[in-house]
């Protein structure tokens, strides 16, 4: 049956996410995660001409406000990426700073300058993004959909509202990871592992294997976020949203920043001035920021060709199942 086809593949991109090796919340991971939201929606496609669906009827409705829903999420995930681009612009700007004081003399308040001018516009990213999710994400609509078959007939349409329903239960997830690595911290939902999730689904007609590779990869997530946020310092109160973004490239080239400024103002305080007592400490430091912003840097245009890919995809299969609906 199509459908056991469908669920199975979810299943399958569920725990290959879950045994990702990469980081949680990593560039790659949360690449990963997009590229699982389109091939999600492009397997929905294959099922739907398969089905045999009546057209003009409420389960186009549905699929068109699923794909808004994406959409909509995708585009506030896209955003927090391109705004990567200019604090990795600022961060780029430590390392030649560092080997200039070092090897050419140049004066130690450039150096604190290049150090300050990241930090700031990290502080002031994590600001505007808070504004931009209050202005743009209603978690509400993010929220896993645990209404029972008697009240949501998830057979109907041949059981397309049932992969449907599956598919809305998926993408949420992937759409609060998406947004938590670009944009901010959505600790609520992230680290809400309820344990009654997809119960109802043992009343459902269709496998519900799915839920439980659903439930792992919540886990693990849960689990990486929630000793992130516990050990953050200055964070206080960890459902607060301070947390920011959660790229974990991006949190290690802050962390690396603000190591080297310590050190870096110690240095200068202290009066050393001779390169070959500091130089190869400093030089590697600001080597390895350089590697973190270049990973960081590559990782977030990698993520936004994913999404521009999947906008387009969306687009085409509005049209088409629309034409498909209007040739029945």
């Amino acid at each position: 049956m199509a459908m056991n086809g469908f669920y199975s593949s979810m299943a399958h991109g569920l725990d290959a996410l879950h045994r990702s090796p990469h980081a949680c919340l990593s560039a790659p991971f949360l690449q990963q995660a997009a590229a699982l939201l389109r091939s999600l929606h492009s397997q929905l496609l294959h099922l739907v001409q398969r089905l045999h669906l009546p057209p003009g009827e409420r389960w186009l409705d549905e699929y068109m406000d699923e794909t808004s829903r994406l959409w909509d999420a995708c585009q506030l995930a896209r955003a927090g990426a391109s705004a990567l681009d200019a604090y990795c612009a600022a961060a780029a700007r430590v390392a030649p700073a560092i080997h200039g004081w070092l090897y050419a003399a140049a004066a130690a308040p450039h150096v604190q300058r290049a150090i300050s001018a990241p930090r700031r516009h990290a502080a002031g990213l994590q600001q505007d993004n808070r504004a931009l999710a209050d202005a743009r994400l209603d978690p509400a609509t993010l929220l896993l959909d645990d209404r029972s078959p008697l009240e949501f007939k998830l057979n109907a349409f041949n059981g397309f509202r049932g992969v449907l329903y599956a598919l809305r239960n998926a993408s949420s997830f992937l759409l609060i990871v998406l947004i938590s690595g670009t944009v901010t911290c959505l600790p609520d939902l992230l680290t809400c592992c309820a344990p009654g999730a997809g119960a109802h689904h043992q009343h459902l007609r269709t496998p519900s294997g799915y839920v439980a590779s659903m439930a792992r990869l919540r886990q693990r997530v849960a689990q990486e976020v929630d000793s992130i946020l516990s050990t953050a310092p200055g964070n206080g109160d960890r459902h607060s949203g301070s947390a920011g973004i959660m790229m974990y490239e991006f949190r290690q080239a802050r962390a690396a920043i603000d190591s080297l400024k310590q050190d870096f103002d110690r240095v200068v305080a202290m009066g050393y001035c001779n390169p070959d007592e500091i130089g190869d400490s400093l030089a590697q430091r600001a080597e390895i920021i350089n590697g973190w912003v270049g990973m960081l840097r590559s990782g977030a245009e990698s993520l936004i060709v994913e999404l521009d890919d999947f906008f387009d995809e969306i687009v085409e299969g509005r049209k088409m199942l629309s034409d498909l609906c209007s040739h029945r």
